[in-house]
């Protein structure tokens, strides 16, 4: 059991740290990022090339479960 004399201790010690932890990081020099104008990952939507129906087919064929024109699929398994 901890007597009330010991909670004042740690809580004061406890204290002591938070506060010499915060006067370091008051010393810590981070420098700014400049954010990018252009944004990334993004294409000119442009006339693609037809895809193979074949491939398709076996797609369609391997799916586990197929609802209308999609294949449904777990899209992650929780252990």
């Amino acid at each position: 059991m901890i007597t009330d004399t010991k909670k004042e201790g740690i809580q004061k010690r406890a204290k002591k740290i938070l506060d010499d932890f915060a006067k370091a990081l008051e010393k810590v020099k981070v420098k700014e990022k400049r954010l990018k104008r252009d944004v990334g990952g993004f294409r000119k939507e442009e006339s693609g090339k037809e895809g193979d129906s074949s491939f398709r087919e076996i797609m369609f064929t391997n799916a586990p479960e197929i609802e209308g024109d999609c294949i449904v699929a777990e899209k992650k398994k929780w252990q």
